[in-house]
């Protein structure tokens, strides 16, 4: 048994399937994806902000560092002054035992914040000891104006290794004994 509306009711139902659906589907999925996109954008942008900031951060730790390195070669240079003298070893500025209290003149050794390893010391060339400190990193610097007065050669700094935080020792002039002039002495002829 059979009715005749079968054929016919498949065919209305079929219609009535294909109009019902919406027209806009592909769209949503557009929409979604280019959210997506811009979202991504959006967080590879701050990424990169958020990398250039922690960079001058770390920019600006190596300085205030570098100065404490030379602040600390001075002091440890100044404290006898019959007998000045520059550190040894980095040691010598977290323990000065030249005077029977124990002198500090850096507070802790300080690793460098670039390269997170050990500073590079500067020597002086007849190895009397240690000028100053130096950062093997190899990067460009972001600052470049606006430096201290003894960082001033920063400026022109191709990387951070070439920012050399150095104790320069003072050159003392041999003090010259003038003779009165005397007009019984008579100078040698030649």
């Amino acid at each position: 048994m059979t009715s005749g509306a079968g054929p016919l009711a498949r065919r209305s139902t079929a219609a009535i399937m294909l109009t019902g659906k919406s027209t806009q589907t592909g769209f949503s999925y557009l929409f979604v994806l280019m959210l997506i996109a811009l979202i991504g954008f959006g967080l590879a942008l701050a990424g990169t902000l958020w990398s250039t900031d922690a960079q001058r951060a770390r920019e600006a730790d190596l300085l205030f560092i570098g100065e404490q390195y030379r602040q600390a070669i001075r002091s440890y240079y100044e404290l006898d002054s019959a007998q000045p003298r520059l550190p040894q070893s980095i040691d010598e500025l977290l323990e000065d035992n030249r005077r029977p209290n124990i002198v500090r003149h850096l507070r802790r050794g300080y690793r460098d914040p670039l390269t997170r390893g050990e500073f590079e010391t500067i020597r002086a060339p007849d190895t009397i000891g240690i000028l100053g400190v130096y950062s093997r990193s190899t990067g460009k610097p972001f600052k470049q104006t606006g430096f201290l007065p003894e960082q001033q050669t920063f400026s022109k700094a191709d990387s951070y290794s070439e920012w050399r935080f150095e104790f320069i020792v003072p050159v003392v002039q041999p003090v010259q004994v003038k003779e009165p002039n005397n007009p019984d002495v008579k100078a040698p002829q030649s």
